[in-house]
């Protein structure tokens, strides 16, 4: 795309930030589209002439069958083309690819295996495998990897920061103490959580003719056991077989696939707002970048951008998955032809994912950790002792623990002088005074530096 048409782009996946999504253009654009389904078409054909039962169809040698591998391996945007060229006459996609097809293997010395190009198929049983191979390749090839830097920078930093000490807000309101590392651990198992379902998710695909009967083929050919071939071409892909449909798969994996992007991408949203925030409060510095611009008019100021293009970028992709997983397991009777345009707009949830990815991962490579502000701020805050004390009395028996410490200590300051002389007004005995008084928020932290 040239930089004029870029910026003429209505979509800014297309425009703005194609740079930044250019690695998915080969899976989710009409041009992968074309190419996955020229590969289903060509090796349901390889398949079919394989079949003893189907003596009028000639098998290929293995030479052959490589050449005819080579037209969807070798497909460029020229010969994609030419399909979109059948279909202005066609004005049907699938049919354009079995006429493209007829046109190749004429000029392969191949015209008497023509008539079974696309044979017994309804076009859903291309279109389902051909978005079926696009979802696993990318998602194996672009999306997981991602996907796996994000939670490792995040478990690098967890580590970085185990034993950074600061003070914990719970309802915006200071509360026991944490470690900076430890809140990045809790975000980097619930991503892996996710991420572990992610990778065992089915994908799932079928190629049973009109109705999901077989009813073409039996018709053609009865002694052939066409579920057992429609079970080993689909699993030969690396799908896992649906047995019974309609004319359409009913897309339920596809449901799924989406739900686990939504909630990965809600977790993530959840920390990069959280990570704002933290920079408000100046426990993150960020690391400047010459020639960078924060604000058009504050020259002081180093904004949070890449964690705010995050969040919004993964608003949109959730956005979309949301709907097409709403949308795509629905279909009246049979077939009703919905998904059709729905299913093109796939990429823009991992395009919008990609974006906020990469922000995300930016973001986190610019973090310089502020540790002297985070413990000044908690070593001045005596009051979260109070927790401490309290837990303290109750284990010998104080009556109205809680009470006193809360008299003691709501909307109140506490200094370390005060808290100590309430210490030494409790009936505790005296080493648990003398621990209870060498106790500082600093060191309140029980077990958050062992994760």
């Amino acid at each position: 795309m040239t930089n004029q048409a870029a910026l003429k782009a209505l979509s800014p996946l297309d425009g703005r930030y194609l740079d930044k999504v250019t690695s998915l253009c080969d899976y989710f654009s009409e041009y992968g589209l074309i190419k996955y389904r020229t590969k289903i078409e060509i090796e349901w054909l390889i398949m079919l002439a394989g079949e003893k039962a189907i003596e009028t169809l000639k098998p290929f040698s293995s030479d052959e069958a490589q050449k005819l591998r080579e037209i969807y391996l070798n497909l460029t945007p020229t010969e994609a083309q030419k399909v979109k060229d059948i279909e202005k006459v066609t004005n049907h996609d699938v049919k354009a690819i079995e006429y493209y097809l007829n046109q190749k293997l004429t000029g392969m010395g191949f015209d008497d295996r023509l008539t079974f190009i696309h044979f017994a198929c309804t076009s859903e049983d291309i279109n389902n495998l051909a978005y079926a191979l696009m979802i696993k390749d990318a998602l194996e090839n672009e999306m997981l990897p991602l996907c796996e830097d994000v939670f490792d920078a995040i478990k690098i930093k967890s580590e970085e920061y185990r034993d950074f000490a600061m003070m914990s807000k719970t309802h915006g309101q200071p509360a026991s103490p944490t470690t900076m590392g430890k809140e990045f651990f809790n975000v980097h198992q619930r991503l892996t959580r996710q991420f572990g379902q992610m990778k065992k998710q089915e994908i799932l695909g079928k190629i049973n003719g009109a109705v999901g009967n077989f009813n073409a083929h039996v018709v053609s050919f009865p002694d052939l056991d066409w579920r057992a071939l429609s079970k080993r071409f689909v699993l030969g892909l690396g799908i896992t077989y649906n047995p019974a449909t309609t004319q359409i798969e009913p897309h339920d994996y596809l449901a799924e696939v989406f739900h686990l992007f939504c909630r990965f991408n809600n977790i993530l949203v959840d920390f990069s707002r959280d990570i704002w925030l933290y920079i408000s409060f100046d426990y993150f510095k960020q690391k400047a970048v010459k020639g960078q611009v924060g604000s058009s008019t504050m020259p002081h100021k180093i904004n949070p951008i890449d964690f705010e293009n995050a969040e919004g970028n993964l608003g949109l992709a959730n956005a979309m998955f949301e709907f097409l997983a709403r949308k795509l397991p629905r279909s009246r009777l049979q077939r009703d032809l919905t998904d059709s345009t729905v299913l093109r707009n796939i990429g823009v949830g991992f395009g919008y994912s990609m974006i906020a990815y990469r922000s995300f991962l930016k973001g986190v490579d610019k973090l310089v950790i502020n540790r002297e502000r985070m413990e000044k701020e908690l070593s001045e805050a005596w009051s979260l002792l109070g927790e401490a004390l309290q837990t303290v009395m109750r284990k010998h028996e104080v009556p109205n623990s809680y009470e006193k410490l809360k008299d003691l200590t709501r909307g109140k300051a506490i200094d370390q002088d005060s808290l100590s002389r309430f210490i030494d007004g409790l009936g505790l005995p005296e080493n648990e005074k003398q621990r209870l008084k060498k106790l500082t928020p600093l060191e309140y932290l029980g077990l958050a530096k062992k994760y």
